[in-house]
């Protein structure tokens, strides 16, 4: 009896003993020095989810995404041959002295998708490609294999000899082929056709000679401008309404012809077809604001009548699945299209339809379910971007692995982000590492674990100031700390209107006939849940002339060439007063002109291309990183040379330029506005691929500050900003509109509702069930009311 409760004993111990492996439940940081992290040690547990907080510009994604996330995908791209990784985006190991228990790591960013113009929501989910495979085996009549459907492959055909070498002898035979794709001929697949406006083109009462083109880019002496005034084809000094019509054409349509000019091998092309492969194939966000401008003026963009905008053409939208082509499921409505495949009944496609509903459920799931497919995905704002990305790891059956979010609750309203934090506690609950870089209180609130960064922002952050739970978190008196259960009051009194701006019919997109007068000199917030039409009220319907300053969400585009200095155009009158005080041409205090530094180009350090390892970046030995010509820094501006000013940080440089002998009003001016959005601690020179989420709004918002106009539109600027940042950002508000300026804000922040002067409310729901104005008024009337999803958080958040 004695001998069996010993072994019993042993066995229980064996069985409470920890195994080896499963003593590995802790993310280990020590020493991490990522852009201005100062040796930051922190250990996260696993299989939790743990919430990055702290003020914009502290740190947060120098450790998550710079450090734990690079880490991981650094060495899963080192498990493949040597041959893949060429292929792949090369990762340098973070400076950091220890990472120990990493996981494999999705990272879910809130980077814009790209916006292509052929890409659209289905094909960025792999929905289209699933329905093009549904479509080819089920619609009636068969026209062919998926790519028949597919918006991307043009049909083509073609026939010929071909030699073939057999048993020693040459055999000519004859071969054809041909490719059934569902690309719309007219378009090209793009839905709309361009038409160009000659007149802005040219001045064909000149000639070439004359500079006749008032085309960007096609200046006299210029390449582009030799190329048709050498070309033969025509007299360059004869005024275009003379030529004949066979010049005409030349000049206008030729088809692509190689020619020498000056010795110098070029393809010559009409002008009409030049312009629209180099400016009109190309997607018009992404292009300088000049041609921007320029094809606004020349372009006009109109439906293609063929295909009636579904970019396919007849064959495709001829097939189709009970009464439904493919391009009619595109357009539907996601949530509705979800109940149209659960109704079909088709077994030879069941795994497909099966992956497809899971997908669309997905969408509806998440709150995205008032998209269509055919959304060009250029068109979603960055919070819908992240859910789009979000869709294929909802349904995963993968355990074990890091999920890191930027942000997730971008452009949601009160009401998703209820729906967001389920989400998120479900992909926790099946066993990964949820990581969320967040400013959200609500969002803070189920955390399991807290990561506080600080104290500041820049140099002035860096550090771990708090680690715990979301009770220690409350009492630590940290500034996240202090800012958790702050609540922004109603607004008692509200200013007093000064106009109205008056909008009458408004039906874009799913805006159903919307009559809504916007007071004008106080401050308005449109709101509603995502997706009820606030934008398209906003952007669609408010006339963008000169006296409308449009902030949207758009990213701010910049290699490591570019820094607060050259985007908000304070580097100009540095370099006017820099010059004026040498004597000499303000080209030289310019590292990307005649002051570059020859070894580096400027660019302050070397880049060595190791191939399929990551490239090296030294630091110049010639400038020392200064990016300017020795001779360049002997030039002074009251003692300091172009280096030291760049390195400055707003505050100081506000200081300099604003009195004594480097006073400079252009540039204290714009310093003014940096310093007025809470970025005094930014240094000039920092290269904008540093700058964080919320650092890159507040700098695009300085940088409109500047233009004249008496209406501000902007487009959620809270995104990226800290609990106290709003508090700074509600008070520029105030200043703007006590200036005199008229601002409305599409907010869903509760902190800017209830700071406004009036509110117009959106929905009730999103997509055709949105579209309507449910409620109009002051935020006291609106927490009065509760009639609303956004009256109901509001009144929740002011304790009304």
């Amino acid at each position: 009896m004695g001998t069996a409760t010993k072994t019993d004993t042993t066995t229980d111990a064996q069985a409470t003993a920890q195994h080896a492996a499963d003593s590995h439940d802790l993310i280990r940081v020590q020493g991490a020095r990522v852009n201005n992290l100062k040796d930051v040690s922190v250990e996260i547990p696993k299989r939790r989810l743990t919430v990055f907080t702290g003020v914009s510009g502290s740190g947060k994604s120098s450790l998550v995404f710079g450090t734990i996330a690079a880490e991981s995908q650094r060495m899963i791209n080192e498990t493949y041959s040597a041959f893949v990784q060429g292929f792949m985006p090369t990762q340098a190991r973070p400076d950091v002295d220890v990472l120990e228990g990493l996981t494999t790591a999705i990272i879910v960013d809130q980077e814009r998708m790209g916006s292509n113009p052929r890409s659209t929501v289905g094909t960025v989910t792999d929905a289209n490609a699933m329905l093009r495979i549904i479509f080819s085996r089920v619609g009636q009549p068969y026209i062919g294999s998926p790519q028949a459907f597919s918006f991307n492959v043009a049909s083509v055909s073609g026939a010929g000899a071909v030699t073939i070498e057999r048993g020693g002898e040459s055999i000519k035979e004859r071969r054809s082929f041909s490719v059934t794709g569902g690309m719309c001929p007219r378009c090209e697949g793009t839905g709309s056709v361009t038409d160009l406006d000659l007149t802005q083109l040219f001045d064909d009462s000149k000639s070439l000679e004359d500079g006749a083109l008032t085309i960007p880019g096609y200046n006299a002496g210029g390449w582009n401008m030799r190329l048709y005034k050498e070309s033969g084809f025509f007299d360059p000094t004869k005024p275009i309404r003379d030529f004949t019509k066979k010049e005409l054409r030349d000049f206008l349509h030729h088809e692509p012809v190689r020619m020498k000019i000056a010795g110098i091998n070029m393809t010559y092309e009409g002008l009409i077809p030049r312009i629209q492969k180099s400016m009109l194939s190309k997607d018009k966000e992404s292009m300088q604001p000049h041609i921007r401008a320029f094809v606004d003026r020349a372009v006009t963009y109109t439906t293609c009548p063929d295909c009636q905008g579904t970019r396919l053409n007849e064959g495709a939208r001829s097939s189709k699945i009970n009464g439904l082509s493919i391009a009619d499921a595109c357009a539907m409505q996601i949530s509705d299209l979800a109940e149209w495949v659960r109704d079909l009944n088709e077994p030879p496609v069941a795994p497909v339809l099966e992956a497809l509903l899971q997908t669309l459920d997905s969408f509806v799931r998440i709150g995205l379910g008032y998209l269509s497919l055919e959304r060009p995905s250029g068109t979603l704002s960055g919070g819908e971007s992240q859910r789009t990305k979000m869709i294929r790891h909802l349904e995963s059956s993968l355990t074990d692995v890091t999920y890191v979010f930027d942000e997730p609750t971008i452009g949601l309203h009160p009401h998703d982000i209820q729906r967001m934090n389920t989400l998120l506690l479900q992909l926790r609950d099946k066993g990964n590492t949820v990581l969320v870089v967040e400013h959200k209180p609500e969002t803070i609130a189920i955390a399991d674990h807290i990561v506080d960064l600080g104290p500041g922002a820049g140099t002035g952050g860096g550090t771990v100031c708090f680690e715990g739970s979301v009770d220690g978190l409350r009492s630590s008196g940290t500034l996240t700390g202090r800012h958790f259960d702050y609540r922004a009051a109603l607004k008692e009194p509200v200013r007093e209107r000064s106009g109205a701006l008056a909008i009458r019919g408004a039906a874009e997109h799913n805006l159903q006939d919307v009559d809504v007068d916007i007071p004008l000199g106080v401050l308005t917030v449109i709101t509603g849940v995502s997706g009820s039409g606030k934008s398209s009220l906003v952007h669609g319907s408010i006339p963008g002339d000169a006296g409308v300053i449009t902030i949207d969400q758009g990213a701010i585009r910049g290699s490591r060439r570019s820094n607060p200095a050259t985007y908000t155009g304070l580097l100009e009158p540095i370099r006017k007063a820099f010059a004026k005080a040498n004597g000499v041409k303000p080209a030289l205090f310019s590292s990307n002109s005649d002051g570059a530094c020859p070894n580096c180009n400027g660019a302050g350090v070397i880049y060595t291309d190791l191939a399929m390892m990551a490239g090296v970046a030294t630091v110049c030995e010639v400038c020392e990183g200064k990016r300017f010509q020795a001779s360049v820094l002997d030039y002074h501006l009251a003692g300091r040379d172009i280096s030291e000013v760049l390195a400055m940080s707003v505050t100081e440089a506000e200081e300099f330029f604003g009195s004594g002998e480097a006073r400079t009003p252009a540039a204290h001016a714009i310093l003014a506005r940096l310093v007025d959005v809470g970025l005094g601690y930014l240094s000039l020179g920092q290269p904008l691929p540093t700058l964080s989420g919320g650092e890159r709004q507040r700098l695009k918002l300085a940088s409109h500050m500047g233009e004249k106009g008496t209406i501000y539109v902007l487009d959620e600027p809270t995104t990226g900003l800290h609990l106290a940042d709003v508090e700074h950002l509600l008070g520029l508000l105030d200043r703007l509109v006590d200036s005199g300026k008229s601002v409305i804000v599409i907010e869903h922040h509760q902190a800017v509702m209830a700071h406004a002067d009036w509110i117009v409310d959106l929905g009730p729901g999103a997509g055709h069930e949105g579209g309507q104005v449910v409620f109009e008024g002051t935020p006291a009337d609106l927490v009065a009311d509760r009639s609303t999803l956004t009256g109901e958080y509001l009144a929740a958040y002011v304790g009304g």
